[in-house]
Order: C-alpha cells, then structure tokens, then sequence
C-alpha cells in the first residue's frame, strides 16, 4: 500500500499533521539548557512493530553504561508508515514508556531525527513533551539536507553532523533535538561509542532491552 493509499485508509489530512509540526517547531532550543558536564544520567529510547502492536522502551544508564532503570510500554499501531511523520506513529508508545519512569534522565538518544528533520523529528517531539534534553541519531538524510565535510546543510545553516563511528560503516547523522545544542550532541555521541557498537551506549542497551522484552511477551 503506497503512502496516498495509507493516508486514505486511515484518513489523516496530510497539510493538518504539517502545520502542527511546524508550529511545534518554533519552541526548539538548540541551545544547551543545563550544564551537561554534570549530566549523570543518560536515557535511551527503541521503537518495536510488530504487526498491529508497537513496544517501546526506554532505558537509563550512567557514563559507564550502568543500567539504573528500563520500561516498556506495549501499545496497539494508530498510525501508518509515513515518512515524515515518524513521531506520530511512535511516540504515544514511547511517552507511555516514559512515563513509567521513577527518575528522568539528564538527556535522551533518540534512533532519528531532531532539527536534521525538516519540520519537526522524532527526537525534537519527544523532548518539546517531555522537557528532557534529547539529541537525535539518524542512518539516513532526508533530500533537503546535503553533507558538507562533516557538516549536514539545509538552506545553508549547519544543522547537524556526520559521524563515522565505526570503520567501514556508514555515517551516523547527529542533531540537536532540544534544549541542547549540536557541538554538546556530537560530543555526547563521541563519548558513548563503545567499540564494536555502531550506535552509543545507551542505544544499544535500550535495542537489546527491546529485543528482550519481545522475547519474553513472545509477540
């Protein structure tokens, strides 16, 4: 079923969902909030379909990977595969997961876009709901964006970075989600790369947590 088709079936108004987007959007700070040096905890957040249904999870660990606390939030899917509108479809799961939470976490990874997005990403809705600082790592650009160097271009602003984290691998693409800015971002995703991981840390505990508690629902 092609993107026209799942907008018809689940009667979405495409124009609707974008200006909510671009409104949300105006509240983004792409500057760093708090003085992350002192950042003690660190979340992490994975999305699961299968089928019908969606779990979500979310991890936090400290800087040495130290799991304190991990949730998870199964939900039924409300809305369809669109590629702009990643957060929709997952975040209901996601803020449930969150919101099981005994303590928040200083900042969260989130697997996809923040401000790299061309209206709002996943990374920069999740934070503007939850106030968390949040930063985004992604596997992939949308056209509008173009890597300069190191640096991923929109409209000739810099609005995130590539990172080759692992030899070989293609690059992960670093932005801002919220109440933190890119420089603090790349360092943060530099910091948490643990060899012979892809992603940081936190993601692949928050992955591996996902994968376990698919196992144990057996879904």
């Amino acid at each position: 079923m092609n993107e026209d088709e799942l907008i018809k079936k689940y009667g979405l108004d495409i124009e609707v969902l974008k200006k909510e987007q671009t409104k949300l959007a105006k509240g983004i700070n792409v500057k760093d909030a708090m003085d992350f040096s002192f950042a003690s905890t660190f979340g992490a957040v994975e999305s699961m379909l299968i089928n019908n249904q969606i779990i979500s999870v979310i991890i936090i660990c400290d800087r040495a990977g130290e799991i304190s606390e991990q949730q998870y939030f199964l939900d039924k899917l409300r809305f369809p595969y669109l590629n702009e509108f990643r957060s929709f479809r997952e975040l209901p799961s996601v803020i449930g997961a969150f919101n099981k939470l005994s303590n928040k976490p200083d900042v969260v990874f989130i697997r996809g876009h923040g401000i790299t997005h061309p209206r709002l990403g996943i990374a920069s809705h999740f934070s503007l709901l939850t106030n968390i600082p949040a930063i985004g790592i992604a596997e992939s650009l949308f056209d509008c964006d173009k890597v300069d160097k190191l640096n991923i271009v929109r409209d000739g602003k810099i609005v995130g970075k590539a990172f080759q984290s692992k030899q070989g691998s293609n690059p992960l693409f670093i932005s801002s989600g919220n109440n933190i800015s890119l420089e603090t971002s790349y360092n943060f995703v530099k910091e948490f790369i643990k060899p012979p991981h892809k992603l940081p840390e936190p993601l692949y505990l928050a992955h591996r947590y996902a994968r376990d508690v698919r196992e144990e629902l057996r879904i």
